[in-house]
């Protein structure tokens, strides 16, 4: 049994970074991929990025160039650096883990999710 506990949301102004962690509880062994999706208000889930064999990264269209994915397995945590955010950005981010994390049907563990909100 997997547990993923995110931290690191809160408010930020436009423009400003933001670093969310997502600490890994278990046996993550058999986790072939990890990743972040969010939700907006009144919007679908949404694929943010992933990180595959420790190795692969991909990325939102949306989000590429600004936020980078990274795993630190000494800590035991995944995280998201994200910089130049926009309102746009504003939602609760979720922590997957999985055999896959997009399309999201490979998921098979979530975090119970970060607010994080842009001020315009």
């Amino acid at each position: 049994q997997v547990q993923l506990v995110e931290s690191g949301g809160g408010l930020v102004q436009t423009g400003g970074s933001l670093r969310l962690s997502c600490q890994i509880h278990g046996n993550d062994a058999s986790l072939g991929a990890m990743g972040w999706y969010r939700q907006a208000p009144g919007l679908q889930r949404e694929f943010v990025a992933s990180l595959t064999s420790g190795v692969f990264t991909a990325y939102a269209e949306s989000v590429q160039g600004r936020f980078t994915i990274s795993r630190d397995n000494t800590k035991r945590t995944l995280n998201l650096q994200m910089n130049s955010l926009t309102p746009e950005d504003t939602a609760v981010y979720y922590c997957a883990a999985g055999s896959m994390i997009d399309p999201s049907y490979g998921v098979d563990y979530w975090g119970k999710g970060t607010l994080v909100t842009v001020s315009s």
